[in-house]
């Protein structure tokens, strides 16, 4: 899609044409340590979302999830991770190894606001931290650890709109292809889309940990 160079915000100074500025309370919320509010809402959340920038500048966001407190704090400037099982294409970890930037978001379920943490990450296979994160006896295959430089609540705003947590606005699965659908459909596969679905929920049921 072609926009008109006129139409496009290319400075701060064109943002401010169409955005106020923020109030002083929005810009001083932003914390350099975990404070105790903080460190509970993390206490409390199962899930969150990593950004981190890829080699060609590119933006990525990749999910985390765990038991609630899956994110332990180490101190009220570092954070530890476990990471998981996943695909194996690596891209938030080599990400991290590359430019150690990453964002944070933690979401509570049922609470509309977010917990927001920026920092630089690190990975590490250190035995003292793996330890903390046994789960059915298995150990994570590496602990990311984060130096936190920002920390700030997101206001409801967002959740609001989406009424994520509404169970009245819950989409049926059905109303979306399958993954083994999906699967078949952009790998021109030949296999039945419901034996990958079997395949891909058995892989996900023996490496979830």
């Amino acid at each position: 899609m072609s926009i008109p160079l006129s139409k496009v915000l290319q400075t701060e100074a064109d943002l401010r044409t169409v955005y106020k500025q923020p109030t002083s309370g929005a810009v001083t919320k932003a914390l350099r340590r975990i404070d105790p509010h903080s460190q509970r809402f993390i206490e409390l959340s199962p899930f969150l979302c990593m950004g981190t920038t890829g080699p060609d500048g590119l933006g990525d966001v990749t999910p985390r999830g765990g038991e609630p407190g899956f994110v332990h704090l180490l101190d009220p400037n570092t954070l530890a991770m476990p990471d998981r099982p996943g695909n194996n294409r690596l891209d938030a970890l080599t990400n991290i190894i590359r430019n150690p930037g990453v964002g944070l978001l933690f979401f509570v379920p049922g609470f509309e606001d977010t917990l927001r943490i920026n920092g630089r990450a690190r990975i590490t296979t250190d035995e003292s931290l793996m330890q903390r994160f046994i789960v059915n006896g298995k150990l994570p295959l590496t602990v990311i650890v984060i130096d936190v430089a920002e920390v700030y609540f997101h206001c409801p705003k967002a959740l609001r709109r989406s009424v994520l947590w509404d169970v009245s606005a819950q989409v049926p699965r059905s109303s979306f292809a399958s993954p083994g659908q999906i699967f078949r459909d952009q790998l021109n596969l030949e296999k039945e889309a419901a034996d990958i679905d079997r395949a891909l929920d058995k892989g996900v049921r023996d490496t979830l940990y």
